[in-house]
């Protein structure tokens, strides 16, 4: 199966509120992303996007979420595998504060 196949397999059943919002990571070969999604609205509530760093860009992305007052969230893995960077981003992050 690949990433798009688990990616959608994976969107049927997460769905970010107000209240807990979706973390949706992305990495490019050179970019790591992150996004804190209200689905319900459809807004993006925070983001943030780091030079091959997913660590720091996990602990920057809970940094803005405490400001915006966003303590739980909804981990979206968008079809990676939960190794590597995805799993250093999550673990900043839950580090900082996050909580998921």
């Amino acid at each position: 199966m690949n990433r798009d196949a688990r990616r959608a397999k994976i969107r049927k059943t997460i769905r970010g509120t107000a209240q807990k919002p979706r973390l949706v990571v992305f990495r490019s070969n050179r970019y790591f992303y992150g996004q804190i999604v209200d689905d319900t609205k459809g807004k993006t509530l925070v983001s943030v996007d780091r030079m091959a760093d997913a660590a720091a860009a996990g602990k920057e992305i809970a940094e803005k979420a405490a400001k915006a007052g966003i303590t739980e969230i909804v981990f979206d893995r968008a079809g990676y595998r939960y190794h590597g960077n995805i799993k250093k981003f999550a673990d900043a992050a839950r580090e900082s504060g996050l909580k998921f």
